[in-house]
């Protein structure tokens, strides 16, 4: 198949030309950059602008094509392909004013009027790109991808149709290793966004409450600035050691826990619960199974959450922490389910002092995690003496903690353990 276009400099004209995004309030940092790229990497915080950009690129390119296109979408889940790449705010059909394709929600793909076509893929299932070829990709939120570095390799292999293959990649930053990988690749343009620059299609006040909340943070300049933060140097894990403890697949579990880290009622309004699952295998390897924390859930939503977690992955006993509910969470969780086996543990030491024997284990390759879960690991890798650097509780890490103590060090120095 030949491209569609055969000079670097077209990106930018097929993009006037298709639809005239730059005259309706694109930013220069929005336009595709000129050059001899293979991959765009737009790096922006959240609501910058950077979904907009990919929505838009891909469809010029689509539109504009004399030779109908093969192009890849590919988001951490199908659903988030669904719903953000396509039918989002700013997703491909919503912002489509001329020459809009149709879904085909059954096979998963948009039809352009001149026969282009986009394939929704999932960093769920890596596999799936396997066989099928693309003149152009569109990856959203790749710091986010559950086999991130296979998902990649295998859609690489397939970026093979026409004179120049590209790719697009908006995400919000995060220092995992094929992030970086990228950056350093000759091959690729960085653009970074923030969401000051978006300001004038925010909510009012949008910008002002995140800034006084989250202002000088290192979430706050990852989230909002577009930065990308690397890992603290006093943080008890590190993202290349969570990497090399990455595994597709494990061996038979022989007990699963649930680990539950309740949010304290003065701020259950704004917080997240922690639920983490995880299991050990015959060889006393523990492996993390889940991160299914839930924010700004209420008791029932959160003990409704945790049920269905034991639930799913037929686990033999829930651990929650009781310091900041007491007797309120025991009864939160029989509400739900009458006959949940329960363990509550009561917290007599510091959450750095708990978490530094769980992160020994890891040290030790006793731990491995099987897939990414990046909320929970970007709390393992801000984690420092002082907590979290944004000051923000470590919910899910504090789950993560109680999941391997129970399972691996037996409740070592938390002897106030007790069964309902």
């Amino acid at each position: 198949m030949l491209s569609c276009f055969a000079r670097p400099d077209a990106l930018r004209q097929a993009l006037r030309l298709g639809s005239q995004w730059s005259g309706l309030g694109a930013r220069d940092e929005q336009q595709p950059p000129p050059g001899d790229w293979r991959t765009w990497l737009l790096m922006g915080g959240r609501g910058s602008g950077k979904t907009r950009a990919g929505a838009e690129w891909v469809h010029a390119m689509a539109r504009g094509a004399r030779v109908p296109l093969r192009i890849a979408l590919v988001a951490e889940t199908l659903a988030d392909a669904r719903e953000v790449m396509i039918d989002g705010v700013s997703g491909i059909w919503r912002i489509a004013r001329f020459g809009r394709p149709q879904f085909e929600i059954t096979r998963r793909r948009l039809v352009w009027p001149n026969g282009s076509v986009a394939q929704l893929f999932s960093s769920e299932d890596p596999d799936s790109l396997r066989g099928p070829q693309f003149d152009l990709a569109w990856c959203d939120e790749l710091a986010k991808w559950k086999h991130a570095q296979e998902t990649w390799d295998m859609l690489q292999f397939g970026l093979r149709l026409g004179d120049m293959p590209r790719q697009v990649v908006t995400t919000t930053p995060r220092a995992i290793p094929l992030v970086r990988t990228l950056i350093k690749d000759a091959g690729t343009v960085v653009t970074r966004l923030s969401t000051e620059g978006n300001r004038a299609n925010l909510a009012a006040g949008f910008i002002e409450t995140m800034e006084k909340r989250y202002g000088g943070t290192r979430l706050g300049r990852q989230e909002l600035g577009g930065e990308l933060i690397e890992d603290r140097e006093d943080a008890l894990w590190s993202r290349d050691m969570l990497e090399r403890l990455r595994i597709r697949t494990h061996g038979p579990l022989g007990r699963i826990v649930v680990a539950v880290d309740p949010p304290a009622a003065e701020r259950a309004k704004d917080s997240c619960c922690g639920i983490v699952v995880a299991g050990l295998e015959a060889t006393g390897r523990a492996v993390v199974l889940a991160d299914l924390s839930v924010a700004n859930a209420s008791p029932s939503a959160w003990g409704n959450a945790v049920v269905r977690a034991f639930r799913k992955y037929q686990a033999d006993r829930v651990v929650a922490e009781v310091n900041q509910g007491g007797d309120m969470v025991s009864a939160i969780l029989r509400s739900v389910d009458e006959m949940l086996p329960v363990t509550t543990v009561h917290a007599r030491r510091g959450k750095y002092l708990r978490a530094e024997p769980v992160a020994a284990l890891y040290e030790q390759g006793r731990v491995a995690h099987a897939g990414d879960f990046a909320a929970l690991e970007d709390q393992m890798c801000d984690f420092g003496p002082d907590g979290l650097s944004g000051g923000t509780s470590p919910d899910r890490l504090d789950a993560l903690v109680w999941a391997l103590t129970s399972l691996v060090l037996g409740g070592q120095g938390e002897p106030r353990v007790r069964g309902i």
